[in-house]
């Protein structure tokens, strides 16, 4: 009798609400339980936070087991899943199955108490019903969990989630009224006004009212030492620079009815949109999206103390609403332009990404920071940065072309040795320490069946718990340092990394701005630029299999690109000093003998500027070589160097 090695797949998400521990371990019993007579589970390949919605391409996972079905080494025989609704949705096995029908890999189902049969009408269509009956109990669950919190928000004003808006913050409202919930030490919350943030809010709806513009408030609160909300709550936003006040934040804080005392929800919703409508197996992609107002839940009742009088409130939306595009009357036309580069480029000055714009029928990038944030926060940053989106073309298409030639890289493959720690006695103590917390979670179950107050052991509870996921996420990490020490890029494994790149190198030749940019995604490109030198430094992450960085670690030059000046520069210099630190950072220096520009010559150039739409050019600018590293994970380095 053949014995089968067998590799396990598996998933669990979120909107599961399911511990990923546990989860795993009944789909694995299910599993060894259908197979336990023909092999045994050599491999696992288990999906944690990943919905049923995303096809196995998207799944880090599954993607990682479907690339392992072309290696004819790749260690198992059969693939075995612990429950179909899992694994597959709506027409997922369709598209799926047939790989492991090209290759040779039986899959095996327990609903159909063995191997799939490719040949069978009665096994296509019972896993076809059972991606139908995943779909819509997908659909079942986000129905009632929508209309239960649209119930609780308007009926009771329950606190329902997310970070609490700026001028509150969170405070007790005691026990969950679910007594599962309650006994594993979840509370319910409610917003409190923040002593510290809360006047700051009222003062801004003071100064709007009383005439103020938001660009107005936002200086003086920069002015006057006032933390951003990003900075007052660096714990929840430390993604964010929080380094002045921005209009942004003046007009969210103005036109949030939170302020009113009253909880609203459903302001935004998760809205699925396929990711490529010529192929629909791409699947969808979910973004958080604004809701119309007359979607927006009111709670009946007051749920929380106000910080602005709801006349007030009203007043600030009439006067916002005269003064926004569409007060005249007119419909505002929104038109559509594509970039190549959407998303992906960062100004190396401020650390944000630069916005698409459309000027004189060409696509532009733009970082604006206006100087009056730049002068509080000490940064030399010009009002508008901009970037012409066809300069950028060809130095960083010409970089990725050099990055992934085969005969360049065959050149000069260096793999470097990783240092070896001996973790062991660590990672026992990790899971001792896992094991112990878990034994006394037990205990305290123990003590609330036996009577003892639910409060008190609540309280217990949810410190233990914390304590276990610190615990957890440290014993994984020291697994990853581990397991990092063991694996070495290899040959074959660069040449599959540069035949992924090929690849998608050759679908950007002639494809459109709106492909280009998906493509660029798949890469994983990312640009940084440096105004000052007109310089970009290109990073990009080539995935199959296991993902490798690639990085031009010496900048890329971009060719002939104009310097057009803002207009809030053109202004007159009022002195002297003005005039030449006008020209001296915002206008290209002229070349002389000395290499030094002169008053006179600054002064012409900062007239120059205000001159409308005139454009300098720099030629002095020459493409230059580099060297491209390679950073697989876990400490892996391979340096590529390229043709100057």
């Amino acid at each position: 009798m053949t014995h089968l090695k067998f590799a396990f797949a598996g998933r669990v998400s979120t909107e599961d609400h399911q511990d990923p521990e546990a989860s795993r371990n009944w789909q694995l019993a299910r599993a060894r339980t259908l197979i336990e007579r023909e092999g045994e589970i050599v491999t696992e390949f288990f999906d944690i936070g990943q919905s049923r919605s995303i096809p196995w391409k998207r799944r880090p996972e599954a993607n990682r087991l479907l690339a392992q079905l072309a290696d004819p080494n790749r260690g198992f025989d059969a693939v075995v899943i612990g429950e179909p609704q899992r694994a597959f949705y709506g027409n997922q096995f369709g598209l799926t199955f047939p790989v492991f029908v090209h290759y040779g890999v039986q899959l095996w189902v327990p609903e159909v108490g063995g191997p799939i049969d490719p040949d069978s009408e009665a096994h296509d269509l019972i896993m076809s019903v059972f991606g139908g009956m995943s779909k819509g109990e997908r659909n079942r669950i986000k129905i009632r969990v929508r209309a239960s919190m649209a119930a609780q928000a308007q009926v009771e004003g329950r606190y329902l989630g997310g970070r609490p808006p700026y001028g509150y913050r969170l405070a007790d409202a005691g026990p969950h009224p679910h007594p599962g919930k309650a006994a594993d030490g979840k509370r319910l919350h409610r917003l409190e006004p923040d002593p510290v943030a809360a006047p700051v809010v009222q003062r801004i709806f003071d100064g709007y009212l009383s005439g103020v513009g938001i660009f107005a408030i936002a200086q003086q609160l920069t002015a006057d030492g006032i933390a951003c909300p990003s900075a007052h709550d660096r714990a929840r936003n430390s993604h964010r620079k929080g380094l002045a006040w921005s209009k942004s934040a003046i007009r969210t804080i103005l036109t949030n009815p939170r302020y009113t005392g009253y909880a609203v929800w459903n302001r935004q919703r998760k809205q699925e949109s396929l990711i490529d409508v010529e192929d629909v197996a791409l699947g969808h992609q979910t973004r958080l999206t604004w809701n119309p107002k007359s979607e927006w839940v009111f709670s009946d009742q007051p749920a929380h103390e106000p910080l602005v009088d709801r006349s007030d409130f009203d007043r600030v939306q009439r006067r916002l609403a005269s003064r926004g595009p569409g007060s005249s009357g007119r419909a505002v036309r929104k038109r559509k332009h594509p970039y190549a580069y959407k998303g992906l480029i960062t100004h190396e000055g401020c650390g944000r990404l630069m916005q698409g714009t459309w000027n004189h029928d060409r696509a532009h990038y733009r970082c604006r920071y206006p100087s009056e944030y730049a002068l509080a926060n000490h940064i030399d940053h010009p009002p508008s940065v901009y970037l012409r989106e066809d300069h950028l073309t060809e130095p960083i298409d010409r970089w990725l072309a050099q990055a992934f030639r085969p005969d360049q890289i065959e050149q000069a493959i260096t793999a470097l040795e990783t240092a070896r720690t001996d973790r062991s006695a660590e990672l026992v103590a990790a899971r001792e320490s896992i094991g112990e917390l878990d034994r006394r979670l037990a205990r305290y179950h123990e003590a609330l069946d036996a009577g003892a107050d639910p409060s008190t052991v609540a309280g217990w509870t949810l410190q233990t718990q914390a304590d276990r996921r610190l615990a957890v996420s440290y014993l994984q990490d020291l697994e990853e340092r581990t397991d990092g020490q063991d694996s070495r890029p290899t040959r074959e494994e660069i040449y599959e990394i540069v035949e992924a790149g090929e690849e998608i190198l050759a679908a950007l030749r002639g494809a459109d701005p709106e492909e280009k940019n998906r493509l660029y995604r798949q890469l994983g490109l990312t640009v940084i630029y440096a105004d000052k030198t007109r310089e970009i430094v290109v990073e990009a992450t080539i995935s199959r299999g296991r993902p490798v960085r690639v990085r031009s670690t010496r900048p890329l030059l971009v060719a002939d690109r104009p310097v057009t000046c803002s207009r809030r520069s053109q202004r007159k210099p009022s002195s002297r000093m003005q005039s030449q630190r006008f020209a001296s950072q915002w206008c290209p220096p002229a070349a002389t003998k000395g290499g030094q520009n002169s008053y006179r010559e600054r002064q012409a150039d900062a007239m120059l500027c205000r001159q409308p739409d005139l454009k300098i050019f720099r030629k002095d600018i020459r493409p230059r070589g580099g060297i491209a590293e390679a950073i697989p994970p876990r400490g892996r380095t391979v340096c590529v160097r390229r043709g100057t």
